[in-house]
Formats: C-alpha cells, structure tokens, sequence
C-alpha cells in the first residue's frame, strides 16, 4: 500500500469522524485461526533501530532492562488487536510484564480517520489536552475503548463522532477538550509519522503486528500461544 494512502490528513480526520455512516467491514466476527496455533516469525527486525526514540514518547510498561521486549502496532478499529486485548494482554501483563520478565510497548497504526482519532484521544490530557498523558492514561484509554468498540466505531444510530465524545466524557474529557485534541495538528502528523515509521523501516503492514527481540509476528495471539514465544526466549 503506497504510503500517501495511510497519511491521514486533519481534514480526513475530522470528516471521518463527522461522518454520520461511517462503515467498518472489519468490524466481523474474530478469526479463531490466529489464537490456536504458535505464530511464525513474518521476518526479522532490528531490534536496537526499533527502540530507537520516534516522534512520540514512549507508550511502555515493564521493566526496561526485561530480557524481551514486545512491541505492538496496533489500530483502534482493528477487531484482532481489540481481541489480543480483551482475552491475551491481561494474563501476559500478569505473568510476565508485572514481574519483570517482558517490556511492552504499544505504537500507532491506524488505518482510517476514526481509528487515527481515538488514538490522539488516547495520547491526550483530558484536562488539558496540549499536553500528552502518560502511560498509565495511555493503556487505561486504550483498554476503554478496545472494551466499548462496537460502541463507538460502529454505532447503532451512525453518528462515529458523537459516540466517541461520550466515550471520551468517561475518561474526563469535556466537548472542548475533545475537540482540542482532535485539532492539534502537531499531534495528527506525529501519529502519521509513527505509523509511516513501522511501516517503512520495520515492514508493518497489518494490525495486530508483534516486533519480539528481533522477529515481527503479524496477527492476534492466544495467551498460550504468546507464552510459549516468551517463554523460548527466557
């Protein structure tokens, strides 16, 4: 895919979002053909190039000097990531991040205007949305809406935007804040950039996409699937 078509301009995002008919064809039942079977490495990855400080601040959690670190690209309409989230990334968290065995990182990779604004809405500070928020507010927002997706991506009366405002009123944001953040121009191309970044040097291509010590695994994950990854690493 030419990289002009996954840039998202302030103009496509706010009418993605205004858009009272807003359709999202992935939004379908979660393939269970990705959480039976042990993933295979799509190819490798420098690891050292991809911890490399990007346009954003870091969205980690873990101890830094874990024996594996796991990125995530991920895109908020994406069903597979919202499925890794909802029955996979707890128990990892559990087992292996709280207890210092892996770091984990997620990165921004949307694919349209809804998911590029739930993503600013996830980096921002509800009360003051200049500045960003932390990783803390970052995983919680994320979570909140991976749980509530159907909710607000594809809502029953059509209305994207006004759905994502109420969500966005649970986390503390107000109407002008919410739509402070979706105007910050500086925040849409640092999010384009992060996902022109993956895609470009790291072979991103689809979502959920796992770089783990050197190897990119494309495709949502079981819990025992991920842990028998980890676990050949420790």
């Amino acid at each position: 895919m030419p990289m002009n078509a996954l840039t998202i301009s302030r103009r496509q995002l706010l009418g993605g979002v205004a858009a009272s008919a807003f359709s999202l064809t992935l939004l379908g039942p979660v393939s269970e053909a990705f959480a039976q079977e042990k993933p295979e490495s799509s190819g490798k990855v420098d690891m050292a190039k991809v911890l490399q400080p990007g346009p954003l601040p870091e969205m980690s959690i873990g101890d830094e000097k874990a024996p594996v670190t796991i990125v995530e690209y991920m895109s908020m309409t994406c069903p597979h990531c919202a499925h890794f989230h909802a029955t996979t990334f707890d128990p990892i968290k559990t087992k292996y991040i709280d207890t210092g065995k892996v770091r984990f990182i997620l990165r921004e990779f949307p694919f349209d205007p809804v998911a590029t604004a739930a993503f600013m809405l996830a980096r921002c500070n509800p009360s003051n949305p200049q500045q960003l928020a932390g990783s803390k507010e970052y995983y919680a927002m994320v979570s909140m809406l991976f749980k509530q997706q159907r909710a607000w991506a594809a809502p029953a009366d059509g209305n994207v935007r006004n759905a994502l405002l109420q969500q966005s009123k649970l986390a503390g944001f107000t109407q002008e804040s919410f739509t402070a953040c979706l105007t910050n121009q500086k925040l849409l191309d640092d999010v384009n950039a992060t996902m022109k970044r993956g895609a470009e040097e790291f072979g991103v291509n689809s979502t959920p996409t796992f770089l783990i010590n050197g190897n990119r695994y494309s495709g949502d994950m079981s819990v025992e699937a991920m842990s028998a990854l980890i676990d050949s690493l420790l």
